[in-house]
């Protein structure tokens, strides 16, 4: 008996000059063994907002809503550049009880893009602080 494969459920949160570009790859790879549940943006004019639209993917402005998903979500891409954003993602997530899914940063996003053969390059529109 063959085993199902797991399909990995993502959100990314920012979806701007580094959030658009990445949500634009990585939806190309949907069906692949990964599914783009959710995203999270606050500017309504973001570049990602239109991709988001077109794929079907819901946008929420509050990341408090990609939270709420739950175990539904395996990784939550946080893209936004901002550390307070972040420290609030982790203090939401935790507060959820949810010990299911993880924050990856911008630096875990620029290894994936490299781990997928990209020739374009991934923008450079944040700092790479890490976690």
């Amino acid at each position: 008996m063959a085993e199902e494969k797991k399909i990995v459920k993502v959100a990314i949160v920012g979806l701007g000059r580094v959030g658009s570009v990445f949500l634009r790859r990585l939806s190309e790879k949907e069906g692949s063994g990964l599914k783009i549940v959710a995203c999270a943006e606050k500017r309504a004019d973001a570049q990602g907002m239109e991709i988001a639209k077109n794929k079907g993917i819901p946008v929420y402005t509050d990341t408090k809503e990609i939270v709420a998903i739950g175990e539904d979500v395996d990784v939550i891409f946080d893209l936004t550049g901002n550390a307070e954003a972040r420290k609030n993602l982790r203090g939401e997530l935790a507060r959820s009880g949810n010990q299911h899914t993880v924050i990856a940063p911008e630096v875990i996003a620029y290894l994936l893009w490299d781990l997928m053969g990209e020739t374009e390059a991934l923008p450079q529109a944040h700092d790479r602080k890490g976690y």
